[in-house]
């Protein structure tokens, strides 16, 4: 018994001030395996309780709360067996500042995506606009969203721009979106025979809602054409770039049965001879 007091009373001996017995490492040790298994219990009782998509939320906080805890309930456990624990913040002051620093964008992304998380801005399915990018979202892990462009390329978003940049979320107030397409034409054409055969375009095209319908707005009298907008509802504004060149195929063509004549801007030069 007095070996096995020995053996467990035995010190690692750091320095002067930082010391740790064999005993308390295991006593450390009891605490952690303890530590894990009360927090599998609770993982496991709120999901039970939790929608599939409010599980992956709950997963991805839990993860990071986990660790903090684990960390929280490592240090309190040193003090309390009789560890400097003061004397070891001092020793590795240096150190800590460094990956503090280091580690300074990492924790912003975490705490961004916890945000993210929790207000709802964004969601798996979400089509997205950020830094002139667009794609849809899906994945949302708790540094980083991983999101798929229109040409089929993943684009890796640190969490944290969400805090810095300015994001435009198309599809939250529903999947359709207003779409416009911009054309101009030469002076003289009949304005009224335009805009028919705008709406024509528009109300032909399969994937165009007609509720509600679409729209044409005479925005200018530009320097070198009358300038039109066309405006129309789509219900995947994702894929919005074929439907628009579609309508443009249309356009072009019903204009050319026409004789409405798309410009190109001119100009006049004067060559003064002295």
């Amino acid at each position: 018994m007095k070996e096995l007091n020995k053996i467990l009373n035995y010190t690692f001996q750091f320095n002067k001030e930082i010391g740790i017995s064999i005993k308390a490492l295991l006593m450390l040790l009891i605490v952690l395996i303890l530590a894990s298994f009360l927090l599998k219990y609770f993982e496991k009782f709120v999901k039970k309780r939790l929608q599939n998509e409010d599980e992956n939320k709950f997963n991805t906080v839990f993860s990071f709360a986990s660790w903090l805890l684990y960390i929280i309930i490592f240090l309190t456990t040193l003090n309390s067996l009789g560890v400097n624990v003061t004397a070891i913040f001092a020793a590795s002051a240096a150190l800590l500042i460094g990956v503090g620093l280091a580690l300074q964008t990492f924790f912003q992304d975490i705490i961004s995506g916890i945000f993210i998380i929790l207000d709802q801005s964004v969601h798996v399915g979400d089509i997205i606009e950020l830094d002139e990018k667009v794609g849809r979202v899906e994945e949302i892990k708790l540094r980083t969203t991983r999101a798929v462009t229109i040409d089929n390329r993943v684009l890796i978003i640190p969490n944290h721009k969400y805090l810095t940049n300015s994001l435009y979320n198309w599809t939250q107030n529903g999947t359709t979106t207003r779409e416009t397409v911009s054309i101009g034409v030469a002076y003289g054409s009949d304005v009224q025979l335009v805009k028919e055969l705008l709406l024509k375009a528009a109300n032909e095209h399969p994937k165009v809602y007609q509720h509600p319908a679409p729209l044409v707005i005479f925005e200018n009298f530009g320097d070198s054409s009358l300038d039109f907008k066309l405006i129309f509802t789509l219900d995947d504004s994702f894929q919005a770039q074929i439907p628009k060149s579609d309508l443009r195929f249309k356009i072009d063509e019903l204009f050319r049965e026409h004789q409405i004549s798309i410009p190109f801007p001119q100009r006049d030069i004067h060559i003064i001879k002295q």
